[in-house]
């Protein structure tokens, strides 16, 4: 099969799953657009604001895209394009894309509050705060292990810190233009659009690279003292786009960071469609693959967790929840914003899929143990065909996925600081907007912006410096999909006491919760696993675990309370 016609089939297939099951979402979970949405009712300028659907939209996905989709894939190569590209089409749509809707719906019907506050309400305040604190510390390592993958970029390629600086530096101005009603968003699009483009010429002719910078300075900076500066750099960056308005940095920086995610995936369709790769790599090699290096890889539960944003994310109901719901002004929104962002993603985990399966042989090998770089050149020799110069390409896509990474990064932060705050926040009761009421105390004093903004910097920072972040990323991925699972299990709930096809959501959160656990526990039996990531292992189970029996006994009530109205009638 060529690249080509598999890309087609992709665009078809989600196209028409757009329309049929989220037109059918719409019709489970009650979407009413004529309903206010909390950006109306709570607007307050910093975090609530209406926002448009398109401006909203680049906000989402520049937010769960990230760097997720592109090295997924690629990892997953390895263990048969076949199997990967059925859990990107199957998860998308029946698990991830359900999901992201979901969590989305939930909030907006819940003040704009985390997926944790629904939680509170069908599993009780113990059980949203073990949630949150699940929540929280997946957050800190998103913020710790992306802070060391941005720096290494920085550090590798000069010319995307010179990018990404200049490009933060423009959001806030175009922020301006726009809010201050100086310019329309059409009018400001074609003038920062091209701007955010010329930042990677600018970033390709001055790149910032401090061991040169250092050596004009008569400062000899080793690697370790460059990574530091930057994580410096990159704490104080997240800390302010954490408390700053969301209109005047995180979501024009985001708008603007759409349109780079959106060239990447027209000269990723375009080249791959006039290129026209044949597929070189085996689809399936059995339910255990033997890699080149000697190693063995099961498939299951492998797969299910090496690919998470491609299909099926828990970090996407942090997005969802956290920031975009305060930010939806109205409910017909949510199936594009939602639904149709997890879509996308899972076209972009497609293309990546594409750009190293055409490949064979120790070039394969090389591409899939250095995802990021593979998928540059992929894109460029795609590119290629269009007339375009790979020279030019290749650290186009480079700049692109570090400024994805940015977005995610400055996310994270800003919905640690959510989910801080909320956790001190004590029961959804007593913190309503209905009540007026608020922590106070110590509780109000540590439930600050400032103050939960710095909380999870310095942690994050903290973590990178002493290398336990690196130590802790292998069970980040099965993290990550049991956090999705959890949040399948509320939704579950929801569906369940609503009496509203609760197996929509139930079916997939069994799935993924043994999955998640299975991959948890395979790590805790191997000998090769440090202390430490046995002992999170250990706890995120034991999370899960009581979470499991607060749901267990919530159902069972759910059931008799149902039971006694039908006898009542």
């Amino acid at each position: 099969m060529s690249g080509s016609l598999l890309l087609l089939i992709t665009i078809v297939y989600f196209t028409g799953f757009y329309f049929l099951y989220g037109k059918f979402l719409t019709k489970v979970f009650g979407i009413d657009t004529t309903r206010p949405t909390p950006a109306q009712t709570m607007k307050d300028g910093i975090d609530y604001a209406p926002t448009r659907p398109a401006v909203l939209f680049g906000h989402h996905f520049a937010s769960i895209a990230g760097a997720g989709p592109i090295l997924g894939p690629i990892f997953a190569a390895e263990l048969g394009w076949i199997p990967a590209l059925l859990w990107i089409f199957v998860g998308c749509i029946f698990i991830g894309g359900l999901h992201d809707f979901a969590a989305l719906f939930l909030s907006v019907r819940n003040e704009g509050k985390s997926i944790s506050y629904v939680i509170e309400k069908l599993l009780g305040y113990t059980g949203r705060i073990i949630f949150s604190i699940f929540c929280w510390s997946a957050l800190v390592l998103v913020v710790a292990m992306f802070g060391l993958m941005i720096a290494e970029i920085f550090i590798a390629t000069p010319s995307a810190a010179t990018a990404s600086l200049i490009f933060i530096l423009l959001a806030p101005i175009y922020g301006f233009f726009v809010n201050r009603g100086i310019l329309s968003v059409l009018t400001a699009s074609l003038i920062f659009v091209p701007l955010t483009f010329f930042t990677v010429y600018i970033g390709i002719m001055f790149p910032a690279d401090l061991s040169v910078i250092g050596s004009h300075l008569g400062i000899a900076l080793d690697h370790e003292q460059c990574r530091l500066i930057w994580l410096t750099v990159l704490g104080i960056y997240v800390f302010i786009a954490s408390v700053t308005p969301v209109q005047w940095l995180l979501q024009p920086r985001d708008f603007l960071n759409s349109f780079l995610l959106y060239a990447m995936l027209i000269l990723g369709f375009l080249g791959i469609l006039f290129y026209n790769p044949e597929i070189a790599q085996d689809g399936y090699y059995g339910l255990t693959v033997h890699l080149p290096s000697g190693m063995e890889k099961n498939v299951i539960p492998t797969l299910f967790i090496v690919i998470a944003c491609g299909a099926c994310s828990g970090f996407h109901s942090l997005v969802a929840s956290g920031t975009t719901s305060k930010q939806v002004a109205n409910e017909g929104n949510i199936r594009l914003i939602g639904y149709g962002g997890m879509l996308l993603e899972g076209v972009l985990g497609v293309i990546s899929l594409i750009t190293v399966i055409y490949l064979s042989g120790t070039d394969f090998t090389t591409a899939v143990s250095k995802p990021q770089l593979a998928f540059a050149k992929g894109i460029a020799n795609f590119s290629s065909s269009l007339g375009l110069s790979t020279a030019t390409i290749e650290p186009f896509i480079s700049l692109v996925l570090a400024a994805f990474m940015m977005t995610t990064l400055d996310t994270a932060t800003r919905l640690g600081r959510f989910v801080w705050q909320e956790i001190l926040s004590g029961h959804s009761e007593q913190t309503s907007a209905n009540t007026g009421k608020k922590p106070s105390g110590i509780r109000a004093f540590l439930g600050n912006s400032y103050v939960a903004s710095v909380t999870i910097v310095i942690l994050a920072v903290f973590l990178c410096a002493s290398g336990q972040a690196g130590a802790i990323w292998p069970v980040f991925g099965a993290s990550n999909q049991l956090l999705a699972a959890l949040t399948l299990l509320g939704i579950s709930l929801y569906l369940l006491k609503k009496k509203s096809h609760s197996y929509i959501a139930f079916i997939p959160m069994i799935f993924m919760t043994v999955m998640s656990c299975w991959g948890l526990g395979s790590m805790m039996l191997n000998p090769k696993t440090s202390g430490i990531l046995v002992f999170i292992c250990a706890l995120l189970l034991l999370l899960t675990l009581v979470l499991i029996v607060l749901a267990f006994i919530s159902v069972v009530k759910t059931r008799k309370q149902m039971k006694l109205s039908r006898q009542a009638a």
